[in-house]
């Protein structure tokens, strides 16, 4: 036979393909020519007696694909082989180092399933099919659906099996800290919605300033057109000191903080004909106001150091 028509012979082989346009089988490796499948998985090609191989559609898994084959036994860990040979960590996430990728294991496999890999042309381990349990197996399943986080009550564990348990333990904790934080975040979030609502008149904002002073404070100077800079609590218990810029100056006021009622205005509001202080007549929204009608009166004197 002429050696262009060994070339030429096509003959279809079943192989594993987990993505690439290269597969291997029978000791061989072909070059996909035109379309690759569309998801990983055990799949027909032809092939010649050159490197190239076509894609001719799905196929059932090869029975006997083991033999003559490297092969491994151990714990399906979502798409993770946790081997038999695998040993205890303290660290869960250890579990990982020890594990190796496992290719087309079928959908729904159950925690802690034994499976069956064999190592492809292509040096990854592929799954055969899923083992007898070694013993222990489903007493640690119950112990995870009872929300323990160890098994040392549990005997015969092997510690590629409790190195299983622990990672999805630490898996779990990672994923209810995530959901605990996601559930502070919305409800931070709908907290502030219901704040800013309160923003839209004084007494909204005197109601949201025993929640939320630094929101209440910053809308009601906001007013006037001046920044909130700082705040603090006042020496009386019931008072709070206040620090804002206005008219590219700063300025410090102490204000009652239910109120925003201004106690100390931090400038002279004296009437000097009775000497009746005016401070108690203003609200942290009119303050600037009366700073600005002061500045622009020549009369401004500020005696609170801001």
């Amino acid at each position: 036979m002429r050696w262009t028509t060994l070339l030429s012979t096509s003959q279809e082989v079943t192989v594993p393909w987990t993505g690439g346009h290269r597969v291997c089988g029978r000791g061989r490796r072909w070059r996909i020519a035109g379309a690759t499948p569309t998801e990983v998985g055990w799949h027909r090609f032809s092939v010649s007696g050159g490197r190239q191989a076509r894609w001719l559609g799905p196929a059932e898994p090869v029975e006997g694909y083991e033999q003559g084959r490297v092969t491994r036994r151990g714990y399906a860990l979502g798409d993770r082989l946790v081997p038999d040979e695998a040993g205890v960590h303290p660290d869960p996430a250890r579990a990982f180092a020890q594990s190796e990728r496992l290719w087309l294991a079928p959908v729904g496999l159950e925690r802690f399933a034994r499976v069956l890999a064999a190592r492809s042309d292509d040096g990854r381990e592929v799954f055969v099919r899923q083992e007898f349990p070694m013993g222990p197996e489903p007493e640690v399943q119950a112990a995870w659906e009872d929300g323990l986080e160890h098994i040392d009550h549990i005997p015969g564990v092997s510690p590629a099996l409790e190195l299983c348990f622990r990672w999805l333990v630490h898996q779990r904790r990672l994923a209810q800290e995530r959901a605990a934080r996601l559930a502070a975040e919305r409800e931070a979030r709908a907290r502030r919605e219901r704040l800013r609502g309160l923003l839209g008149d004084g007494a909204r904002r005197r109601v949201m300033a025993m929640e939320d002073f630094d929101a209440a404070a910053r809308a009601a100077l906001a007013v006037s057109g001046a920044e909130l800079l700082d705040h603090r609590p006042g020496t009386e218990g019931f008072d709070t000191v206040v620090r804002f810029r206005f008219g590219h100056r700063r300025f410090e006021c102490v204000v009652e903080t239910g109120t925003l009622r201004i106690l100390d205005a931090g400038i002279c509001l004296e009437d000097h004909t009775t000497g009746e202080r005016g401070d108690r007549r203003f609200t942290l929204e009119s303050l600037p106001a009366v700073i600005d009608e002061a500045t622009r009166s020549g009369v401004l004197h500020v005696y609170r150091a801001a």
